[in-house]
């Protein structure tokens, strides 16, 4: 497990998700000040508590990403395997301390994470469980990835972290925080 805060009480299982919090979504190609600013905030939440695990998801490209729907829609290169993009902030992975398991993904949200967390929860007491939710982008991947938990587990509380988190715009942050609430998925800051 990865100890966070220096008062650790296991008084449930909690798993920390963090979603596609990459260079090129925080200073990169697809970067903003808003997104590298909620760095901090993540740093801050990995250290806030006791992780049973840490899991990343890591968008994965290849040279081939604008033959892609994706590429088509969004014509703006990122995250491609092995490039500096791809990699993870270096302010997280400090965090991290390389004590996390991280799933490749060339889509919005990853079945293999949900499948794999679906796995590792399913015999657990659902209120014993805690999801926490931070990354990237709020309205497209951290949203996939929420609301495929939540199809996967309705019973468990699933948590995102609002100030861990920046969307295409502040506008499109918002409204997915909206959403969120609808989908009985928790918001904090």
């Amino acid at each position: 497990s990865l100890v966070g805060s220096e008062m650790c009480i296991r008084d449930r299982y909690r798993l920390l998700v963090i979603v596609d919090a990459q260079n090129d979504f925080i200073t990169g190609s697809l970067g903003s000040k808003t997104a590298d600013a909620a760095v901090p905030n993540i740093v801050n939440l990995i250290k806030r508590f006791c992780w049973e695990e840490v899991i990343c998801t890591m968008d994965t490209h290849d040279n081939d990403y604008f033959d892609t729907l994706e590429g088509k829609r969004l014509p703006i290169k990122h995250c491609i395997k092995a490039s500096v993009g791809w990699c993870m902030d270096s302010r997280i992975m400090v965090a991290l301390n390389n004590k996390f398991n991280y799933y490749e993904k060339d889509t919005f949200g990853s079945t293999d994470m949900v499948n794999e967390v679906y796995d590792s929860l399913k015999m657990k007491n659902p209120e014993e469980v805690e999801i926490h939710i931070c990354g990237f982008c709020t309205d497209i991947c951290v949203m996939a990835n929420a609301v495929m938990l939540r199809a996967a587990m309705p019973n468990t509380r699933i948590i995102v972290h609002s100030s861990a988190c920046a969307g295409v715009t502040p506008e499109s942050h918002e409204a997915a925080l909206t959403i969120f609430k609808a989908q009985q998925i928790d918001v904090e800051d």
